[in-house]
């Protein structure tokens, strides 16, 4: 470590300065010195150093005006201040303007040696804790992936050699396994990270709404368009547009998207001029899209023109040794969130987060974590932290209420069970059950229908 590390010595006083020098060769260091303050700045004009021993009272430019010059040219740089007039007002002086530390002559030399190691010893923690923080937060970066798995693995492979195409990409996986994790990684890891990544929800958008949403539309093109306005497709120019739940697009709507990605041009609801865009499309679906095109409900040409490269997100049950390194993130993300005191799991819980065959994949795993970390009081998350898993463990298998019963049923017998245990949270049901809110509106529409008729 030593052969890299260069100090800059700065002292009027040969006989001082080619002792310190002597001194810290002899340690290792790399030593440049200066006869004076001007000479010492012309230096670090020059290079870069580690660290610097500066001579408080220099004719022409004196120790602190250098000191304030080297921060200036070299932040980074750790200073010591050296004198024969020690007082109480310089010491302070110095530390205030920036010096690492004050040292009075005349010095000894081990005390040089200890006092050198020791500024830089500091500088190096210091850079790992600035190193590690950075680390810290690019882990929580909302594009991060956390997992080691084989599974993963693979799919970092993936986005390390699609990222710097342009190439569709098509993600499949059931519902909260972090698709969209994946999508934005791969847009920050492309030449188009600095441009917008936005996210186009099929499922959300009612069918009336979303040409326009997607495309836009001119001024007048219908009631209430008062003004031009670009869709979500322009507003992604140069970056990455996200087509989640690309499976529930209507046959028309479908149509109009394979246009656009074959022409690469959008025309806005209204216009007759088409207008092109430069945006990489990543399409994602929970639904099989091979079988919906084989039975005619998505179309064929759609499907081969989406799934240039298909990345399948596993579910969270096939990789389950990444459980406690999703768990771990999840808890440091929401303790530093809600500024309490470091968290850890008990033992116990991990085992019992691995156990759980987590239906609803990440996302539910996610939320349970931030339910525990709001409501518990201890720094050690118990098993009890987690009621939810316990009484899931702990029960018994569901019985059907029939003896026959015929599939349709039990399907809608399930579905109720799971909102029910979910206290009738449509979303969370829905991501349990693996399957979009659409789906599971149109099975609770159906069964309400059923009642009325009986």
């Amino acid at each position: 470590m030593k052969a890299t590390t260069t100090l800059l010595v700065a002292d009027d006083d040969q006989v001082a300065r080619d002792l310190l020098a002597e001194v810290l060769t002899g340690e290792g260091y790399r030593v440049r010195v200066a006869a004076g303050g001007e000479e010492c700045v012309e230096l670090a004009h020059g290079e870069p150093f580690d660290a610097a021993l500066i001579d408080l009272r220099m004719p022409g430019m004196d120790g602190l005006s250098v000191l304030k010059a080297l921060h200036a040219l070299q932040p980074g740089i750790s200073v010591l201040i050296l004198t024969a007039f020690a007082t109480v007002d310089t010491a302070i002086e110095a530390i205030q303007a920036g010096a690492w530390d004050y040292l009075s002559k005349p010095f000894r030399v081990e005390e040089i040696k200890l006092v050198v190691r020791r500024m830089l010893e500091a500088k190096r923690l210091v850079a790992e804790h600035r190193q590690y923080r950075q680390q810290l937060e690019r882990q929580s970066a909302p594009e991060n992936l956390v997992g080691q798995s084989t599974q993963m693995v693979e799919i970092y492979k993936v986005i390390g050699r699609v990222a710097n195409l342009d190439t569709t990409i098509l993600l499949q996986g059931e519902t909260g396994t972090g698709k969209e994790l994946v999508a934005r990684g791969i847009h920050f890891a492309s030449p188009r990270a600095d441009r917008p990544f936005v996210v186009v929800d099929c499922a959300a958008l009612p069918e009336a709404l979303f040409e326009s949403e997607l495309f836009g539309h001119e001024r007048g093109a219908f009631t209430g368009a008062v003004a031009a306005r670009r869709g979500l497709l322009e507003t992604a120019a140069g970056g990455t547009c996200l087509l989640d739940e690309v499976g529930e697009l209507s046959p028309l709507l479908q149509a109009k998207l394979l246009r656009t990605l074959q022409e690469r041009a959008i025309r806005r609801v209204g216009a007759n001029e088409t207008v092109p865009v430069d945006v990489r499309i990543i399409a994602a679906t929970n639904r099989d899209l091979r079988k919906r095109a084989d039975d005619g409900d998505f179309r064929e040409d759609l499907y081969y023109r989406l799934n240039a490269v298909t990345i399948t997100v596993p579910a969270l049950r096939e990789r389950a040794q990444d459980i406690p390194l999703l768990a771990q993130h999840f808890l440091e993300k929401f303790t530093r969130a809600s500024g309490k005191p470091a968290r850890w799991f008990a033992p116990e819980t991990l085992s019992l987060l691995g156990e759980y065959h987590w239906p609803g994949n990440v996302r539910e795993l996610e939320h349970m974590i931030e339910r525990a970390v709001a409501l518990s009081g201890l720094e050690v998350l118990l098993p009890g932290d987690f009621p939810t898993l316990l009484a899931r463990s702990s029960a018994p298998p569901p019985r059907l209420p029939s003896a026959r019963m015929t599939l349709e049923a039990v399907k809608r017998w399930y579905v109720s069970r799971v909102l029910e245990e979910e206290g009738g949270n449509k979303l969370r049901a829905a991501e349990v059950l693996g399957i979009d809110r659409r789906t599971l509106y149109r099975i609770l529409e159906r069964e309400g229908r059923e009642e009325d008729e009986e």
